[in-house]
């Protein structure tokens, strides 16, 4: 894993890189080499650290996803780090690119989630019910092709696949998501969902932190749709 060519911020307390989709943050029972691990390796080797090199996850992002992730390398920064997400004050910004054209819309979604343990998914009801949990969301449309439309979301909570499930309880599937009805997957199993940018106030040096995560690169359909947001 080439991490150093995808750190997006880098201090004393935190490392923020651009995830690739594919990779896993932490261990899990596949066995696969988490992204943790990587993110120490690296530093243990560019730093000739002797011994271990801390690392913290602060937040995750699904293994299909890609975009920015905050790591902590320091446990105050961990634990800082983890207030500021429980207070709900880190700001992420998500780009998702949908199957089909849709309107130039922006919307709030509410839905009651509800956690399959067994087919690790969450289902989006439009009720509250046992085991169900709130879940919101804002998007609006930045641009559409022949066939997709780049979606901007602001996510409101923080659910186990809270997109997926709120996208395709309203019939907006993203690209690549097999289980949730899209037509044709993506190369090493990834969907088109990207945190594109995260902000704070850096809460040791009480400074505003602002990131912004290009794109997964020799993707044709998302270079395309940057392009048009930065034109």
């Amino acid at each position: 894993m080439d991490i150093g060519s995808r750190i997006l911020y880098e201090d004393n307390h935190y490392l923020i890189i651009n995830k690739l989709a594919g990779e896993i943050v932490q261990g899990d029972k596949t066995g696969d080499s988490p992204l943790t691990q990587a993110a120490a390796d690296f530093l243990i080797k560019r730093d000739n650290k002797p011994g271990k090199a801390f690392i913290g996850l602060t937040h995750r992002l699904d293994r299909p996803t890609s975009g920015a992730l905050i790591l902590a390398k320091t446990s105050k920064g961990l634990s800082r780090m983890n207030e500021l997400f429980r207070k709900g004050e880190v700001d992420k910004t998500y780009w998702a690119i949908v199957q089909g054209v849709l309107p130039a819309k922006e919307e709030e979604m509410t839905h009651w989630l509800f956690r399959d343990t067994r087919k690790n998914k969450s289902f989006a009801h439009t009720s509250p019910g046992e085991g169900r949990k709130q879940a919101k969301l804002r998007w609006k449309t930045l641009s559409a092709s022949d066939r997709h439309s780049l979606v901007e979301i602001q996510l409101l909570t923080g659910r186990h696949h809270q997109i997926r499930a709120q996208f395709e309880a309203v019939g907006m599937v993203l690209r690549g998501d097999l289980k949730s009805g899209a037509k044709d997957s993506l190369p090493g199993g990834g969907i088109s969902l990207h945190c594109r940018s995260m902000s704070f106030m850096h809460p040791i040096k009480q400074e505003q932190v602002v990131v912004t995560a290009p794109v997964p690169a020799g993707d044709s359909i998302w270079l395309h749709f940057q392009e048009t947001q930065e034109a």
